[in-house]
């Protein structure tokens, strides 16, 4: 292993706080795509202006910059959301929110991969409980490939128009 090889980093978290922590640690990590699977988006607080501004940095450090967010129910982020909405209409070209068809709704964990190295972990989506992955490309490709199949059992769910356009 080379000295230039970043070094696998691990933290769990057990509350709000240090998951949010955690979550800005991931969003603040370099990388180019970003896969979030969450039941509804609600811990992420994507109502939150600061929150909305990592992703919207993230997005403009480059036009290949791509988000894919997989959920069962939308209804949050349209309704409490409007600045992650105005974020989804100017990025209307490297984010897309898909919600998930009904045989997989029993899926109830909580996750995010960035690229394939970083990850998010939250076993039960109802808790804050679970880990940070920063350097394990093991670990993250396995997520990858699970969302890859979640993504593959949903649907366009979510525009950034009114439209759907």
């Amino acid at each position: 292993m080379s000295d230039d090889t970043p070094q696998t980093e691990y933290a769990q978290f057990e509350t709000e706080a240090e998951f949010q922590g955690a979550l800005d640690r991931l969003l603040a990590a370099p990388g180019r795509e970003l896969r979030i699977f969450d039941p509804d988006l609600s811990a992420l607080r994507l109502d939150a202006a600061q929150r909305v501004e990592q992703l919207r940095s993230f997005l403009a450090a480059s036009r290949t910059r791509r988000i894919y967010i997989a959920v069962h129910d939308p209804d949050h982020v349209t309704r409490y959301c409007p600045r992650m909405m105005a974020l989804l209409s100017r990025f209307a070209h490297a984010i897309q929110v898909n919600c998930t068809h009904e045989e997989i709704r029993s899926i109830q964990d909580s996750f995010l991969v960035l690229d394939q190295s970083h990850y998010l972990r939250r076993p039960v989506a109802q808790l804050y409980r679970g880990a940070l992955g920063l350097h394990d490309e093991t670990e993250a490709l396995g997520m990858r490939a699970r969302f890859a199949e979640i993504w593959s059992a949903s649907f366009p769910g979510v525009a950034g128009t009114t439209l759907g356009l």
